[in-house]
This record gives C-alpha cells, sequence and structure tokens, in this order.
C-alpha cells in the first residue's frame, strides 16, 4: 500500500504544489486505504459488491474525485489523475483476488449444505389413477364386447328430433315432463326427414337413446351395439340423482331379438358385475320408446336391503329399464316396422358404481374431492 502511494507521487508531494492538489492526493490516498480495508474484510459476494459500486461505480467517492479534477491547472490535473487511475487499478485488482476467494469459500460452503445423502430411500411421486365411473363404464364395456356388442358413441349437443320426436316423444308428450332439459339458445336447425323440411331445436342430450335412430339412418340390421356417453338433465341433486351422469345403452335388432332374450342378458350383465347370487327382479314399466317395457331392479347393496336415501326406503334400486322397441322408431329411422324387431335397455353407470363400491351418495363422484378419487 505504502508503495503504490509513493509511486503515486502522494507521500512525496512538493512544496510548490497548490493547496487544491495536496487536498485532492491525500483524498485518493484516504480512499485506498479506506477502500483496502473494507475489500479485505468482505464476508460475502454480495459485500464486495456493495464496497465496488461504492469507491468505483458511477457514483462513487474515487469516481467523483476524478470527475472533481477539471477545475485543477493541466499539470496538477495530469498529475493527481495518474496517481487516482492507479489507485483505481489497484483496487479493481484487490476486488478480483477477493472475489476468486470467495466465490470458492461460498461453493465450499454450499456444497456442505446441498450435500445428499444417497443411501436414503427416494421420494414416492404420487401417480393418478382411473375414475370409478370410468372403471366401471370399462367393466360393462368388456363384458358387452366378450357378447358381440360394438360400442358406437354420439355427440352431446343433440336435436330435438333425435333426443325426443324420433323416439316417439313429440312436443307434448307428458314424458318430456319426467326429463328437464338444459336448451341451448342458438337459433335451430333445418333438418329435413321424409321429404320434409322442419326446424329442430339444439340440447344437452338427456338420453344416450339417441343413439339409436342416427345408428339406423346409415346401418342395416342386424346388429347388437352399446351406447356410452354422458346425459344432463335440470334436475335437483339429491343422494341417488343428478343433473349430469353416465348412462350406456344396448340395443338390438335382428330375427332373434326377443323379450326373453333382454331377459337373459339384462341378468347375466347383472351376475357379471355382482356375482351369481345377486338379487333381482323383472318388472313391467312404461317407456315412449319401447313396448312392452320392463325394469330390472337389485336389491340395494348400500343398505342390505334394508332401506336407505339411495333405494328410498325400498331396498331396491332401479338400474336396467328397457324393452322392446317401439315401431314408431323403427319408422322414424327409415326401417318398415312390420319386418323389424329389436330390443333396447339402458344401464345407468353411476348407480352400478353405486353399489358396486357401496357409495351412499352419486354427488360423490363429481366432487372433484381427491380423497374420495384416490380411493379407487
Amino acid at each position: 500500500m505504502q508503495n503504490l502511494l509513493s509511486g503515486a507521487g502522494i507521500n512525496n508531494l512538493p512544496s510548490r504544489c497548490s493547496s487544491h492538489i495536496i487536498v485532492r492526493m491525500r483524498s485518493a490516498g484516504e480512499i485506498w486505504e479506506s477502500a483496502l480495508a473494507k475489500i479485505q474484510s468482505a464476508g460475502s459476494l454480495t459485500a464486495l459488491r456493495d464496497i465496488e459500486v461504492r469507491f468505483l461505480g458511477r457514483s462513487g467517492e474515487l469516481t467523483l474525485l476524478l470527475r472533481s479534477l477539471k477545475d485543477l491547472p493541466e499539470d496538477e490535473r495530469k498529475r493527481v489523475g495518474e496517481a487516482a487511475n492507479k489507485i483505481r487499478e489497484a483496487l479493481a485488482l484487490e476486488i478480483a483476488k477477493r472475489r476468486e476467494m470467495l466465490e470458492v469459500t461460498e461453493f465450499d460452503a454450499r456444497l456442505r449444505s446441498e450435500r445428499i445423502d444417497i443411501t436414503q430411500p427416494g421420494r414416492k411421486h404420487s401417480s393418478g389413477s382411473l375414475h370409478p365411473l370410468t372403471l366401471v363404464q370399462r367393466e360393462i364395456q368388456d363384458i358387452f364386447c366378450n357378447m358381440g356388442f360394438s360400442v358406437v358413441r354420439g355427440p352431446e349437443i343433440e336435436l330435438e328430433w333425435y333426443n325426443f320426436d324420433s323416439l316417439n316423444l313429440p312436443p307434448h308428450h307428458p314424458a318430456r315432463d319426467m326429463q328437464d332439459t338444459l336448451w341451448l339458445k342458438e337459433d335451430p336447425l333445418v333438418i329435413k326427414k321424409g321429404g320434409k323440411k322442419f326446424s329442430s331445436r339444439l340440447l344437452m342430450r338427456t338420453q344416450v337413446t339417441s343413439i339409436q335412430v342416427r345408428f339406423m339412418e346409415v346401418h342395416n340390421p342386424p346388429f347388437q351395439i352399446i351406447m356410452p356417453g354422458n346425459v344432463f338433465r335440470r334436475e335437483a341433486s339429491d343422494a341417488s340423482h343428478e343433473f349430469e351422469f353416465c348412462q350406456m345403452d344396448g340395443f338390438a335388432v335382428g330375427p332373434d331379438a326377443s323379450l326373453a332374450n333382454l331377459k337373459w342378458v339384462m341378468e347375466t350383465i347383472m351376475k357379471k358385475l355382482f356375482g351369481s347370487d345377486v338379487k333381482t327382479r323383472l318388472r313391467p314399466s312404461y317407456f315412449p320408446f319401447t313396448e312392452p317395457s320392463v325394469e330390472l331392479d337389485m336389491a340395494c347393496l348400500v343398505c342390505g336391503g334394508r332401506g336407505c336415501s339411495v333405494c328410498k326406503q325400498t331396498g331396491w334400486i332401479e338400474v336396467l329399464p328397457g324393452g322392446m322397441v317401439h315401431p314408431k322408431v323403427f319408422g322414424a329411422a327409415g326401417y318398415n316396422p312390420q319386418h323389424a324387431q329389436g330390443y333396447a335397455f339402458d344401464i345407468g353407470v353411476d348407480r352400478i358404481a353405486m353399489m358396486k363400491y357401496g357409495i351412499p351418495d352419486i354427488r360423490l363422484f363429481r366432487s372433484q374431492d381427491l380423497r374420495f378419487i384416490k380411493q379407487f
């Protein structure tokens, strides 16, 4: 340090120097001594950076000293400027040395703090799982595919004609009151059926049965298909009803289709899902698109048949409505009702899942509660 001050002429100022140069040369020396002490004591890279800015920055002490030299005579300005520049270079070198030392120190400290024990077991990553409704739907599909059925899908946004009119539910049919429909505000579409044009409103389908006529318009019998998908109804939710739920319709047309065949299919699917000892009953019912119509109930597995909110205290829950396809449905699809026969049925996937897993409330399926979903 003393060598630098002597070399810069700070300690050997001639007596003829003005008081201005003496003050500035001594200020440069004081800056050198103060900066060097702080650099050597800097304990971190951040502190060293602050020191560098304080003395060598745009508004640093040494920079301001250099700016003040413009008022000195030329020979004095040259002498002080030379000394100050030597100090700047020396400080920059000292800062570089200290930075290199601190980088090594901080890197070693970081290695010690971030050291990993490779003998410890790794963290388990949680993985997703299939939704219970998906599990049940796939299981049902596999059973039907093994019985020779094919899977067919249709649009969730449907025309009123396919959802109601073609299924023997004209505008003023009382059965429409049983399905509170979610109508869309878009303008009705113009469709052509039987050589006539008419408008049909759009809606969120209330039943996957709407796929039946769509399929028959482009396929000839014999065939047997299943039609899975979500349906939507504007109704109040409770333990056994939801505004959105999953259906899977079965549909078979051919010379061998009969009510006895339908009964066998219904009972077989229930035995495949719940075992051979499952308790079921078949009773007459009514649906506009089937005649005759039947309904298969099963003993409620949530309460064991004793009665609960799911089965509405009856001990039974309806799971498989169906029947022989109504002639008017065949007529709407362009089939000759005199020569076509078939049966149709509907499986409520949500209710099957409730029975299979003992779930007391259908609303849990779409609650988005991961505590519920992770159980499957």
